[in-house]
């Protein structure tokens, strides 16, 4: 009996053994692909990682796909191949093009609804969901990583420039005055800018409630064009290049190429997006502070409010209702107040719900981390039709052409006002292309 009994036993432990990752397979996979590197990188990971901590049934994947315009594009790829991820995270200039591929994705109000997950569209940061929801009301891509332009600056350098470091410059002929101290005190990189278009078009126009681009800045229609060259505008232009030239404004690349150099302390003053308190926080030797975007003080209504950056994660078509009741499920775990609050305060992102805003409030972390809550004023404010945000197709292409066009200003190479009209132009050419390829 003895010998039968241990076999039996033996056979048990063995049959446990085979059954064990079959049972470990049980849960549902969902593949995330995204940009998030660096410091947010650890960020997205850990949110997977605890989601997957806190329920058995689904298992969230992340995946790094490189940049904004690399991830999209492989997504677009892997759709057509017929193994697109579940969910792709893509930035906010990528949203008219989303909207158009109307069978590649699944609005993110039905997942929830199909999955039987409470949500709802008021929730949200009116200024953050409004951006994605459709004209019916509809929201089509959850709101994730939100951000918005701020101005970061190095206290230290100011300090060393005898200008206050609690007195940042909150005009841009104040920008000039503290980057000429600071050059003077042997900065060699005075002031830069990351994300040109968007910093210094985009949410310049919204700043001072001035029309980007025709149509309500594309939310009215296809057939919006660029606007982006009125006085206003060139003057604009005509002091950076000005600055440029004085050699208080480097101009430090496309994208976010920028990013680094604030960080590093090499440049030590700069707008980009408030998403970039991570990797401060992460990798800064000096003191650092958030300011909210410079403007023009004879500009009439300004400062009106900025427009939001950042991304959203678009749900894929073609994948079985288990699985996207596990995207329903995440998403509902990232709306956790608890969850978008420490989230918030982890990466300088916008809170995405109110009640985030109201538990990160209540924590005191604004008062502890003066400047976290620039962000979210500047984007709480009342919009205008001309400062509710700009969503036209073709857009990465028609940020390209803007950097093209600039970078030609930059280098004296061109005039201001020229080198808008040709951004005009080119941009308008891409605005046609869209409209045509999208008439319904």
């Amino acid at each position: 009996m003895k010998p039968a009994s241990t076999s039996l036993l033996a056979a048990t432990l063995s049959l446990a053994a085979l059954l064990a990752p079959g049972s470990a397979s049980a849960q549902t996979e969902i593949q995330w692909w995204h940009s998030m590197s660096g410091a947010l990188g650890d960020w997205v990971n850990d949110l997977a990682k605890d989601f997957n901590a806190s329920q058995k049934d689904y298992k969230i994947v992340p995946t790094y796909k490189g940049s904004y315009d690399e991830s999209m594009a492989g997504a677009v790829a892997a759709f057509r191949a017929g193994n697109a991820p579940h969910i792709l995270q893509v930035f906010e200039v990528g949203t008219a093009t989303m909207m158009a591929s109307k069978g590649a994705i699944v609005p993110v109000g039905q997942v929830m609804q199909q999955a039987g997950v409470k949500f709802d569209n008021a929730a949200y940061v009116p200024a953050v969901a409004g951006y994605y929801t459709a004209p019916n009301g509809q929201m089509l891509s959850f709101p994730f990583n939100s951000s918005t332009t701020v101005f970061h600056y190095n206290k230290d350098a100011f300090k060393a420039a005898g200008l206050d470091p609690e007195k940042p410059p909150s005009s841009w002929p104040e920008v000039a005055a503290a980057a000429a101290k600071l050059k003077a005190a042997g900065h060699k990189c005075p002031f830069t800018t990351s994300w040109v278009s968007w910093t210094q078009l985009e949410s310049f126009s919204a700043w001072h409630n001035v029309e980007y681009a025709t149509r309500n800045n594309g939310f009215g229609g296809l057939d919006t064009r660029l606007a982006f060259n009125t006085p206003l505008h060139v003057r604009h232009i005509e002091n950076l290049a000005n600055m440029a030239k004085a050699g208080l404004f480097v101009y430090k690349g496309r994208g976010n190429s920028a990013d680094a150099t604030f960080y590093s302390g090499e440049c030590a003053m700069m707008t980009g997006s408030s998403g970039l308190y991570a990797n401060i926080k992460k990798s800064a030797k000096f003191a650092s502070g958030i300011a909210p975007l410079p403007y023009y003080p004879d500009v009439p209504g300004a400062p009106q409010n900025t427009i939001i950056g950042g991304a959203s994660l678009w749900v894929m078509s073609g994948k079985k209702p288990a699985e996207y009741k596990g995207v329903a499920a995440f998403f509902q775990y990232l709306s956790r107040p608890e969850v978008a609050s420490e989230s918030h305060k982890r990466t300088g992102y916008l809170p995405v719900t109110k009640a985030a805003y109201e538990l990160t409030e209540k924590s005191g972390f604004y008062k502890q981390n003066p400047g976290t809550d620039v962000a979210v004023q500047q984007m709480i404010r009342k919009t205008t039709d001309k400062s509710r945000g700009v969503r036209l197709g073709n857009f990465a292409q028609i940020r390209t052409v803007i950097d093209e066009e600039l970078e030609q200003v930059w280098a004296g190479k061109k005039a201001p006002k020229e080198g808008l009209d040709a951004a005009i132009k080119r941009g308008n050419e891409l605005l046609e292309r869209f409209q045509k390829a999208n008439k319904s």
